[in-house]
C-alpha cells in the first residue's frame, strides 16, 4: 500500500470509495478458503471516534448486530429501524449523524504455515456501511459498499506459522448511507462471511468468459505477480467438461507487439468451438464446468480458476429484448436479502428455498433489489434457471436530485457499478445491469453506463430514472424503457404509439402489500397481447417481518427456529414492522409488501402468478376435443405429465389420464375430449392438472405447474320447490334460525386492506360511516308464510335502503335482497349480507373457485370445482390485519360441524363468499395478529359485488371494470339446514 492514509473520518468522505481494497475480479476463491465465521469478541460504540474501552461481549458473524440485540457501551441497544424513503437522521450528503453506532469486532487469526511465500487475502464479505481493518494495529485498509466483498492484501503484516489480532471496526451511518437508502430495514454489521485464503504469488487476476449460442467460447485470462514483474515463460490452458482448452497463439503475438501492455499484467485467451452446444435460458439451464489453469515456466500450476457456464446470447433489437434470438416474456420479482431471524444475513440454503419457491410459482426473473446479492445466489439462478437483472448498490431517494449530479459521489457510483459487473460478468443467469435506483438521473449515471458498456459490450444496460426523459428518448442511459408502477393503459398506448424504440419492461409492478395485486391477470393478458410489451418484475418477494416476542422490543434472533409455521408466529410472538422496535420515525407495515410470508409460506397471489405463467394453456372446447398450446420460448412439453378433472356442480368429480402432445414451443394443437359429458350434474369444468414429470433441481416428481381448465357446460338456473313452514322474523325484522347467531344484514364495509388505506379509500369509507351505519327498521310485511322486510343503513353522509323477501322453499329459506346504494356512496368495499353461526362449524364444502383465497380482480389462479377446508385455514394472515380470506365465484357451499350438524347455502350466481372467525371490526382494530381473539361461531358473508384489490399502496388502484358503483344491487340465495 502505498497510497496514503485518507483522512480521520471516512465515513464522510464520498471521494473515499476504498483504500488498500484489492479490485474486483470474477476469480471465485470460496472454494478452499479458511472461514472466519463464528462468534467474534465485539464491542457497540456510540460513534466512530469514541474510546474502545470496557469488556467486550460476542457477536455471531455474520450477522447484523442489529438482530443480535447486543448492548453497547452505554447500555442502549441498535436495534432494526424500517424506513421506505426517508433518511434515519437530519443530516445531508455527505454528513452523518453524531450518535453512530460503530461496532468493533476482534478476533485472533491463524496463518498456516504451508502459506510461507504465498500470498494472503482477506475476504469480507459485506459490512454495512464502512469498513476499516486493522492487522495487529496496523492500518490496512477500508471499504465501503455494504453489499459487495471487500478484500485486503494481508501478506505484509501476517506471519505465516503465527497469529495476528485482526479488527474489523464497522460504522453504520456514513456519506454512502446517503445512497444506500433502500426501502427495507436498517441494519449494520458483518451481514456475508468473513474467508482467509492464499495464492500463489504469481496468480489469475481476473477471467472473463464469453460463451455465444452458436457454440464459440473465449476466455480472456489477466496474470499478476505479487513481486511486479510477471516471470518468464508462464502459460494458460484448461478444459471443458474435458475439452481441452489451449491458449491463443495470435492474441499473445498481438499483445507481444502491444505497447500498452505491461511488464507487470499479462493477458492470454483461450478459444474453442463447442459442436452441438447445449444453450443457456432459464427454461433450459444448461451448464458446462470450465477450468482455467496458469502454469509458471517449468508446466507447474500457479492457479486455478473453476466456472460453470452457460452458453447465450442477449441483444435488443427494435423494441425486443431477445435471449438465443427468441423474444421472451419476463415473468419477474424483486428480491431482497432477508430472513426473520437473521435480517439480511441469509445462508446458501435460504437462498436455494427462496429460488426453488420462485420456480414452482412461475417466476423466471429476479431483480436483484437493489444491490448485488451474495455469489451463491448467481450460482443457484445459472442453475435452476433464472434470468437476473443484477442492481448496483445505489439508491438515494431522500436525497436522489442533490447527488445524481453531485461530483463527490462520482467515484461512488462508477465504483459501485464496475465492481458489480467485474464480479458477476460470467453468469450467463446475469442478462442486464441495472445502475440502482430510485436515485434521480444524472452525470453519475451516465459516468457509470459508459464504463459498462465499454466493458461488457454483450448485454444491456438499465435504470429506471432515465425514464423522466421519457420512455423513447434513445440518448440516456437505459436500453430498456424499465418504468415503475406504470398505469396498464400507458404502457399499452405507448406500445401502440408508434414511438416505441427499446423493450418496456416494468422494473416494479403489482405492489404486493397485504391483501394486494388486483389485476395482475388483465396486465398479463395485455403483456401478452401487445408486441412491445415484454413483462415486469412484481414488487417483491418478501414480506420482511422480524420475529419478535410480544411486549420485547428486540429480535428474537437466531434462537427463534421453530418458532413459526404456515406463516403464523407462535404463541406470544408476531412479525414485526416498522415501529415495533420502539423507533418514532418509521413507515410501519410498508415493508410487508410481499408474495411470501416472512417465512416464505406462498400468499394466494402466487397461485394467481402461477397459473399466469402456465407454459401449457387451454383455449376453448371444438366437436373434437380441446384446443392446448405450448406457452414456452425454448422446449417443448416432455418434462410435464397430466392428469384430466371433470368438475360436475351436481356429480362431484371425475379424473382420467392425460397424455400430453408432442408439441414444439409456441405450438397448438387438439387433444380429444377424456369424458364423454354426463347429461345429468350440472355446471361442467374440465381442469388440466399439470405436474413435473420427473425429478427436477427444483422440484420433485409430481409438482404442480398449472392447472388451465375450460367451461364445458353452463349452469342450470336453480330451482328452489316450495317449502312449508313459517319464516321466523323477530320484532326487527331479522330473520330468526336455530343456527344462526347473528341474522343476515346489509354490508357495505371490508377491514380496510393495505391497498385500502394507503390508497386513500378506507378514509372516505370512514367518513361515509361505512364501518358503523345505524340500522332502522322501516317495515315488515308477511305474507303467507313469508315475510318481506325493509330497512335503511344510514350513515353521517348517506342512506342505503335494503329489502330482504323471506320465503320457504323445501328444506330451508330463500332469501331476495336488494340494496338502493346512494350516488354519494360511489366507491363502497361490496355490498352484500353478513351473519353468524353459532358455535360448531368448522369444515366449509364449496363449489367454485379454489382451494385458495381469490377475488374478483385476483382469481385466475384458482380454479373451479370441488373444495373444501377448515374454517380457520381459509383466513390470509397478512401481517396488518385487514380484509382476507375471500372465496370468488362460489355458487354453492356447505358449513358443517365434526356431529355433521350445518348448513347449505345456494346461490343465484356465482358471488364473492367469506367465511372466518373474524368480524370486519375485529380486523380493523388491531394491528398485529397476536391482538386477534377468535370468535366461537364463523363470520359469513355473501356478497352481490365486491370491490377488487388493485394495488394502491404503491402503483394504480384497481380498473372501473371491479368498482361496486352506487346504484340498484340485487341478490338471492337459500339456506339449508343438513
Amino acid at each position: 500500500m502505498t497510497d496514503p492514509l485518507p483522512a480521520l473520518r471516512p465515513w464522510e468522505a464520498p471521494e473515499v470509495t476504498s483504500w488498500g481494497r484489492l479490485p474486483m475480479n470474477a476469480v471465485d476463491r470460496r472454494s478452499g478458503a479458511n472461514s472466519l465465521d463464528g462468534d467474534w469478541r465485539f464491542r457497540l460504540l456510540p460513534a466512530p471516534d469514541a474510546p474502545v474501552g470496557g469488556p467486550w461481549s460476542t457477536a455471531t458473524v455474520p450477522g447484523a448486530w442489529t438482530m443480535q440485540a447486543v448492548e453497547g457501551t452505554e447500555g442502549t441497544v441498535d436495534l432494526p429501524q424500517y424506513l421506505n424513503v426517508r433518511m434515519p437522521y437530519t443530516e445531508f450528503p455527505p454528513l452523518s449523524p453524531a450518535d453512530n453506532p460503530t461496532g468493533v469486532y476482534e478476533r485472533e487469526i491463524d496463518v498456516p504455515a504451508a502459506w510461507a511465500g504465498r500470498r494472503v487475502v482477506l475476504q469480507v464479505g459485506a459490512a454495512e456501511s464502512v469498513l476499516l481493518v486493522h492487522v495487529d494495529g496496523r492500518p490496512v485498509g477500508i471499504s465501503k459498499d455494504s453489499h459487495l466483498a471487500a478484500e485486503f492484501d494481508l501478506s505484509g503484516v501476517v506471519r505465516p506459522g503465527g497469529r495476528s489480532l485482526l479488527r474489523l471496526t464497522v460504522v453504520k451511518w456514513s456519506d454512502a448511507s446517503h445512497i444506500e437508502d433502500q426501502d427495507q430495514w436498517w441494519h449494520a454489521g458483518i451481514t456475508r462471511s468473513v474467508l482467509l485464503y492464499a495464492t500463489d504469488r504469481l496468480r489469475l487476476a481476473d477471467v472473463t468468459v464469453r460463451a455465444a449460442r452458436d457454440g464459440e467460447l473465449r476466455v480472456d485470462c489477466q496474470v499478476r505477480d505479487s513481486g511486479g514483474a510477471l516471470p518468464a515463460g508462464w502459460y494458460v490452458d484448461g478444459e471443458l467438461d474435458g475439452l481441452p482448452l489451449a491458449q491463443d497463439a495470435e492474441f499473445d503475438l498481438a499483445n507481444a507487439e502491444d505497447e500498452r501492455v505491461s511488464d507487470f499484467l499479462g493477458e492470454a485467451r483461450l478459444r474453442a468451438r463447442v459442436p452441438e452446444v447445449r444453450t443457456w435460458t432459464a427454461e433450459t439451464p444448461e451448464l458446462y464446468d470450465l477450468t482455467v489453469r496458469l502454469h509458471r515456466a517449468d508446466g507447474t500450476v500457479a492457479d486455478t480458476s473453476r466456472h460453470r457456464i452457460g452458453f447465450r446470447d442477449v441483444a435488443i433489437v427494435g423494441r425486443d429484448l431477445l435471449v438465443n434470438g427468441e423474444r421472451v416474456f419476463i415473468r419477474g420479482v424483486n428480491r431482497h436479502d432477508f430472513h426473520p431471524l437473521t435480517g439480511r444475513t441469509v445462508s446458501y440454503d435460504d437462498m436455494r428455498a427462496d429460488l426453488v419457491v420462485m420456480k414452482r410459482f412461475g417466476f423466471n426473473a429476479i431483480r436483484t433489489a437493489h444491490y448485488p446479492n451474495d455469489p451463491a445466489l448467481y450460482d443457484l439462478a445459472d442453475e435452476i434457471g433464472f434470468y437476473v437483472v443484477d442492481e448496483a448498490d445505489i439508491e438515494s431517494h431522500d436525497h436522489a436530485h442533490e447527488i445524481a449530479d453531485d461530483p463527490r459521489y462520482l467515484n461512488a457510483f462508477v465504483d459501485r457499478v464496475s465492481r458489480m459487473v467485474l464480479r458477476d460478468k460470467n453468469h450467463p443467469s446475469v442478462i442486464v445491469w441495472s445502475l440502482g435506483n430510485e436515485s434521480d438521473y444524472g452525470a453519475n449515471h451516465d459516468a457509470a453506463a459508459g464504463w459498462v458498456r465499454r466493458h461488457d459490450p454483450t448485454r444491456p444496460v438499465q435504470y429506471e430514472g432515465a425514464a423522466k426523459r421519457g420512455w423513447a428518448d434513445p440518448d440516456v442511459a437505459s436500453d430498456i424503457a424499465c418504468p415503475m408502477y406504470a398505469p396498464l393503459e400507458d404502457c399499452v398506448a405507448h406500445a401502440l404509439s408508434g414511438q416505441q424504440t427499446k423493450p418496456l419492461i416494468q422494473c416494479e409492478y403489482s405492489h404486493a402489500m397485504g391483501n394486494s395485486n388486483g389485476t395482475l391477470a388483465d396486465h398479463w393478458a395485455a403483456i401478452e397481447a401487445t408486441p412491445g410489451l415484454q413483462g415486469g418484475f412484481i414488487w417483491e418477494f418478501w414480506d420482511h417481518g422480524i420475529l419478535q416476542r410480544v411486549n420485547d422490543a428486540r429480535p428474537v434472533g437466531r434462537g427463534g427456529a421453530g418458532l413459526y409455521d404456515n406463516a403464523v408466529a407462535a404463541p406470544g410472538h408476531r412479525w414485526a414492522y416498522g415501529g415495533d422496535f420502539g423507533e418514532k420515525d418509521h413507515d410501519g407495515a410498508f415493508v410487508a409488501d410481499g408474495v411470501v410470508f416472512p417465512d416464505r409460506t406462498p400468499k394466494p397471489v402466487m397461485y394467481e402468478h402461477r397459473e399466469l405463467a402456465a407454459p401449457v394453456r387451454l383455449h376453448g372446447v371444438r366437436a373434437d376435443g380441446v384446443t392446448v398450446s405450448n406457452h414456452q420460448h425454448f422446449r417443448g412439453l416432455e418434462w410435464l405429465a397430466g392428469e384430466w378433472e371433470l368438475s360436475l356442480a351436481h356429480g362431484g368429480t371425475l379424473t382420467a389420464p392425460a397424455e400430453l402432445p408432442d408439441l414444439g414451443p409456441g405450438g397448438t394443437t387438439v387433444m380429444p375430449l377424456p369424458f364423454a359429458l354426463p347429461e345429468e350434474g350440472g355446471e361442467a369444468w374440465l381442469t388440466l392438472r399439470v405436474t413435473t414429470a420427473r425429478e427436477l433441481p427444483w422440484a420433485p416428481r409430481g409438482t404442480p405447474v398449472c392447472a388451465p381448465q375450460v367451461r364445458l357446460r353452463e349452469p342450470a338456473p336453480v330451482d328452489d320447490p316450495v317449502g312449508t313452514g313459517r319464516v321466523a322474523i323477530d320484532a326487527d325484522g331479522l330473520l330468526v334460525h336455530p343456527l344462526l347467531a347473528a341474522a343476515p344484514t346489509l354490508s357495505l364495509w371490508r377491514a380496510p386492506t393495505d391497498n385500502d388505506e394507503l390508497g386513500g379509500l378506507a378514509p372516505r369509507w370512514r367518513r361515509w360511516g361505512l364501518d358503523r351505519l345505524v340500522r332502522r327498521l322501516v317495515s315488515v310485511h308477511h305474507e303467507g308464510d313469508g315475510a318481506t322486510v325493509l330497512a335503511e343503513y344510514a350513515g353521517p353522509t348517506g342512506v342505503v335502503r335494503h329489502r330482504q323477501v323471506f320465503t320457504p322453499v323445501e328444506g330451508g329459506v330463500r332469501i331476495d335482497e336488494q340494496a338502493e346504494v346512494p350516488a354519494e356512496f360511489d366507491d363502497v368495499a361490496r355490498v352484500g349480507s353478513v351473519f353468524e353461526t353459532v358455535a360448531g362449524p368448522d369444515r366449509l364444502d364449496w363449489f367454485g373457485q379454489g382451494p385458495w383465497e381469490s377475488y374478483p380482480d385476483r382469481s385466475a389462479g384458482a380454479p373451479v370445482g370441488h373444495h373444501h377446508a377448515r374454517v380457520d385455514a381459509l383466513f390470509t394472515p397478512y401481517l396488518r390485519p385487514q380484509e382476507s380470506g375471500g372465496l370468488h365465484g362460489v355458487r354453492r357451499f356447505t358449513l358443517s360441524a365434526p356431529d355433521a350438524t350445518g348448513f347449505c347455502v345456494t346461490l343465484d350466481e356465482p358471488r364473492q363468499v367469506s367465511v372466518t372467525r373474524y368480524r370486519a371490526e375485529d380486523l380493523a382494530a388491531v394491528t398485529h395478529h397476536d391482538e386477534l381473539v377468535p370468535r366461537a361461531g364463523c363470520v359469513v358473508h355473501l356478497d352481490a359485488a365486491h370491490r377488487g384489490l388493485g394495488t394502491a399502496s404503491c402503483g394504480p388502484d384497481t380498473f372501473p371494470s371491479y368498482l361496486v358503483a352506487p346504484g340498484v344491487h340485487r341478490w338471492s340465495w337459500t339456506l339449508r339446514a343438513l
